[in-house]
C-alpha cells in the first residue's frame, strides 16, 4: 500500500511538472510567433533601405570598392557594439568618465545590463567578472532586507489598522489596499518617469519612455533605449547620476524582487 501511494504521488508530481513545462513551452512559442509576425516586416524594410543607401553611396563614390567599404563598416560596427561611435558629434560623450562608469556599475549590480557599453580591455572584463561575483549576491541580500522591511509597513500594518479601526473585513481592505499600491506604483514609477524622460530625451515619445521604464524596472535591459546618450545632452553628468539613483530606487527593489512577496502577503492578510 505504501509503495503504491508513493508511486501515485510521484505520478501526480510528474504530471504536474510536465503540464507546467508544456504550458511554458507553448507560451514561449506563442511569444516567438507574435514577435516574428510583428517585427520581421520592419526588419526586412530596414534591410532594403540599408542596401539601397549602400548601393547609392558606392555609385556616387566609384573610387571606393565595396570590399573596402565593408571592412570600414565592420570596424565601425564592432566599435559601436562597445559603445564607441565614429560620428563627430558623438566624440563629446565618453563612455568611461566617472558618471558613465557609475551608471554602468549600477546596471551590472542590478542585472539590468543594457549592453550599450562593455569593457574594452581584458583587465576591465576580468574586473567586471570579479565585481559581479561579489556585488550581485550582496545586492540581492540588500534588496531582500529592504523588501522585507517595506513589506511590513506597506501591506500587513495598513490592512490590520483599517481592519481593527473600522471593523472592515480583511478581504475588502486587502483589495482596496492592493488597488492603491498598484496605482501608486504605476503612477510614480512608470507614468511620471515616462513623462519626464519624454521631455528630457528629444527622440523619445511617451510610449518609448514608458517602454524604457518597464524594461529597466523588470531588469530585462534590452539596450535599445539608454537615457543620457543623446548628442549635446544638457547636464549629462547630473542626469547620469540621477538615473543611477533611479536604478537603485526602493521601488525598483519592490518591483523586481518584492512583487511576489507582496502578493503573497496580501493573500495571507485577506485569508
Amino acid at each position: 500500500m505504501r509503495k503504491r501511494s508513493l508511486q501515485a504521488r510521484c505520478s501526480v508530481t510528474f504530471s504536474s511538472l510536465f503540464g507546467k513545462f508544456l504550458g511554458y513551452s507553448l507560451y514561449l512559442v506563442f511569444g516567438a510567433v507574435v514577435f516574428s509576425a510583428i517585427e520581421l516586416p520592419y526588419e526586412d524594410l530596414l534591410r532594403q533601405d540599408l542596401r539601397a543607401i549602400k548601393k547609392q553611396f558606392l555609385q556616387e563614390n566609384e573610387c571606393l570598392s565595396e570590399d573596402r567599404l565593408e571592412r570600414f563598416l565592420k570596424k565601425a560596427l564592432d566599435a559601436s557594439n562597445y559603445g564607441v561611435s565614429i560620428l563627430n558629434n558623438a566624440s563629446v560623450n565618453w563612455n568611461w568618465d566617472f558618471t558613465s562608469a557609475l551608471f554602468f556599475a549600477s546596471t551590472v549590480l542590478s542585472t539590468t545590463g543594457y549592453g550599450h557599453t562593455a569593457p574594452l580591455s581584458n583587465a576591465g572584463k576580468a574586473f567586471c567578472i570579479i565585481y559581479s561575483v561579489i556585488g550581485i549576491p550582496f545586492t540581492l541580500l540588500f534588496l531582500t532586507a529592504v523588501v522585507q522591511r517595506i513589506m511590513v509597513f506597506s501591506t500587513r500594518r495598513p490592512i490590520m489598522y483599517f481592519h481593527r479601526r473600522w471593523a472592515l473585513s480583511k478581504p475588502l481592505v486587502a483589495i482596496v489596499h492592493a488597488s492603491v499600491l498598484v496605482t501608486f506604483v504605476i503612477a510614480c514609477f512608470f507614468l511620471i518617469p515616462a513623462a519626464i524622460f519624454s521631455s528630457l530625451e528629444e527622440d523619445w515619445n511617451f510610449l518609448e519612455s514608458f517602454y524604457f521604464c518597464f524594461i529597466s524596472l523588470s531588469t530585462i535591459g534590452l539596450g535599445d533605449y539608454v537615457p543620457g546618450e543623446a548628442l549635446n545632452q544638457k547636464f549629462r553628468e547630473f542626469y547620469k547620476v540621477g538615473i543611477t539613483g533611479r536604478q537603485h530606487s526602493l521601488m525598483k527593489l519592490c518591483v523586481s524582487r518584492g512583487l511576489m512577496e507582496m502578493s503573497k502577503a496580501l493573500v495571507d492578510s485577506s485569508g
